[in-house]
């Protein structure tokens, strides 16, 4: 017998996968991207209440969305809103049969029939400031949290409130479109709209909380994306590139944690658990990218480092040499303390944890990593690596404190242990 708790954690369950695309389809009918947002937490409040009474749908998305529809109904009959509009989205619910035409163009995925890819480039908009597109979008497609967004960014919470809140405002006010746009609108906005679905990627390669450590229906949702574009872009290196990046990437999912959950370093990994398909996939995109002349450009060169790992064998073939000289090149592309971060390591696979903790140190009191807790882990393990393991448990002790995700809480732990 299923108990109340189980109920509602499969509740969680279905509202982190069908929260995005329940919005996405909401905007299109109500055009108000702050209306959709209350209509779909609208329908989440009425499954909880429900399901633990009546069990979970056979289709839960469908039943959120059409909850949300009938909800839609109510705020514009309740409003007086125009008749049309009420018709509208009335007809959606009431028509039984199968549309197939719409199904049709769904399945295609192509730039007329997808709500998600709608909402990304309406996020988008050239209106918003950068950062104010990238942490709407997440909020809206990701399902991030404002707490999670911030911590991604290395912000306060506040100011991301602040951020979205504005953002969807600017939206509103401008009576922007819901559409994708074609030819240059289309180019002008395109930065952004690949920007927002690494990071979305990144969200479920590396979730920021919670007990999973990985959130894989965001990465899939972020590489069908960037499959899309990629077709409605074929002449655009960055976009293969960062499919390509999106692919190798994932294709390590099944060999980063064991039976229990936890975290398995890349080193330690089985590498006949990696998926030989988006490796081959995502290799042929990088040479599409290189091909188009953008091999210097920064997710050409984030995927040439990972294509460095999946072309190696055995963890002892890596070419760490190449990957640290990459990371050379891409810090002085798109300069960031993290790119650093992440030079170190391979600077500290290729010359030892002394060379590598010189770069830590010059970088480890810029403020933008104060509270970011891989700079104290990546710490922790050179410091151990050079025999200082009273330092090292400091530092994965305070990697442990920053981190919100439970699986990557208990690593740091467990680090911390063994170095004491």
């Amino acid at each position: 017998m299923t108990t109340q708790s189980e109920t509602h954690r499969t509740i969680n369950s279905v509202w982190k996968i069908e929260q995005p695309r329940l919005i996405a389809g909401l905007t299109r009918m109500v055009r108000d991207i702050s209306l959709a947002e209350e209509l779909a937490q609208d329908a989440l409040i009425i499954a909880l209440k429900k399901w633990p009474e009546t069990g979970v749908p056979t289709n839960p998305g469908a039943w959120l969305m059409q909850t949300a529809k009938r909800r839609a109904i109510d705020y514009f009959r309740h409003r007086k809103m125009a008749a049309t509009k009420l018709e509208e989205v009335g007809r959606s619910i009431e028509d039984d049969a199968p549309d197939h035409e719409a199904e049709i163009i769904e399945s295609l995925d192509d730039d007329v029939g997808d709500d998600l890819l709608r909402l990304i480039f309406t996020s988008c908009h050239p209106i918003l400031p950068a950062e104010s597109r990238v942490a709407l979008t997440l909020r809206l497609l990701g399902g991030l949290t404002t707490e999670e967004i911030a911590r991604a960014f290395l912000a306060a919470e506040p100011t991301i409130g602040q951020r979205i809140v504005r953002a969807k405002k600017a939206i509103a006010d401008a009576g922007i479109p819901f559409e994708v746009p074609r030819g240059p609108e289309r180019e002008e906005r395109l930065g952004s709209v690949l920007g927002v679905l690494y990071l979305i990627f990144n969200e479920g390669y590396s979730a920021t909380s919670g007990d999973d450590l990985i959130r894989p229906q965001l990465c899939d949702e972020a590489m069908r994306l960037g499959r899309i574009l990629a077709r409605l872009s074929p002449d655009d290196s960055e976009v293969h590139a960062l499919v390509a990046l999106m692919e190798i990437q994932a294709s390590r999912t099944a060999a980063r944690t064991d039976r229990n959950g936890q975290p398995v370093l890349l080193l330690d990994q089985d590498r006949s658990r990696w998926d030989q398909l988006l490796i081959r996939r995502g290799l042929a995109a990088l040479d599409r990218a290189i091909a188009l002349g953008g091999e210097n450009a920064p997710y050409a060169l984030q995927a040439a480092i990972a294509a460095c790992h999946a072309r190696a064998r055995k963890a002892a073939d890596t070419d760490w040499a190449r990957i640290a000289a990459l990371y050379g090149t891409l810090s002085q592309v798109t300069p960031s303390p993290v790119i650093e971060l992440n030079r170190a390591v391979a600077v500290s696979m290729a010359d030892g944890p002394a060379a590598a903790l010189v770069l830590i140190d010059a970088i480890k009191d810029d403020p933008t990593l104060r509270n970011y807790h891989l700079l104290y882990g990546v710490r922790g393990d050179l410091l151990g690596k050079l025999g200082r393991h009273t330092e090292a448990m400091l530092e994965f002790r305070r990697a442990a404190e920053l981190t919100r995700n439970e699986r990557e809480k208990s690593y740091l732990l467990g680090r911390a242990e063994q170095s004491a």
